[in-house]
């Protein structure tokens, strides 16, 4: 019998064109965030504590802004629509799992026909005087890099007797998972690495790219 086909899709910078995160915090510009993006970036400084002190420079007086700019902000990749209706028509299993923030992923995927069970991001909270992100989503114990949305433990819910397991992906949220992966969809930042590693990737532009290579391996 053959394995279920899961893919586990990245967000920002994949699904859309942007990176939201970076994004918010550029158009924002509090004082001393570029040294704290360049450490999550070279990673000497973990994706959850490095994104965790960049929201913290935000006041939590600026929430409607902030939402507001990070929705209208978003520009998703071409292809994505079909993307998601050939998986459907094709049974196989899509995740989102993205190192984004609640207020933008969920809003930009509602147009969508994904199950919201089905999308993993970081949350937000608002209630103290700056902007705090929450982590329901911890790595394992099999995960000490302090990722903040573990996508290698979402990964190993689904054990590899039974699923053939897809990543997409572009940047340092999607180093791990790809590792973990049987078949890697990759673009910039993921395509670099995936080649130091010696890890087999198809490298896309968009999502047309994707379904084309899909159909290819039938």
């Amino acid at each position: 019998m053959s394995k279920q086909q899961v893919i586990f899709c990245d967000f920002d910078g994949t699904i859309t064109i942007n990176d939201n995160i970076i994004a918010i915090i550029q158009h924002f510009d509090p004082p001393g965030w570029k040294a704290i993006a360049t450490k999550v970036l070279d990673t000497s400084m973990t994706i959850k504590e490095g994104v965790g002190l960049m929201f913290h420079l935000l006041p939590s007086s600026m929430q409607q802004e902030v939402i507001d700019f990070s929705i209208t902000n978003v520009e998703i990749r071409d292809g994505f629509a079909e993307f998601v209706q050939y998986c459907n028509d094709n049974n196989i299993i899509l995740y989102v799992t993205s190192g984004g923030i609640d207020f933008f992923v969920y809003p930009t995927l509602a147009r969508y026909n994904i199950d919201t069970a089905h999308i993993y991001c970081n949350g937000s909270n608002f209630a103290g005087d700056t902007i705090e992100i929450t982590w329901p989503h911890p790595c394992d114990e099999h995960c000490q890099r302090n990722c903040g949305m573990c996508k290698p433990t979402i990964m190993r819910q689904f054990p590899t007797e039974q699923y053939n397991r897809i990543v997409i992906g572009d940047s340092v949220t999607d180093f791990e998972a790809a590792k973990l992966a049987d078949k890697i969809y990759s673009r910039a930042r993921l395509t670099e690495q995936c080649a130091e590693l010696n890890l087999p990737y198809t490298d896309f532009a968009t999502f047309h790219d994707i379904i084309a290579e899909m159909e290819r391996e039938k």
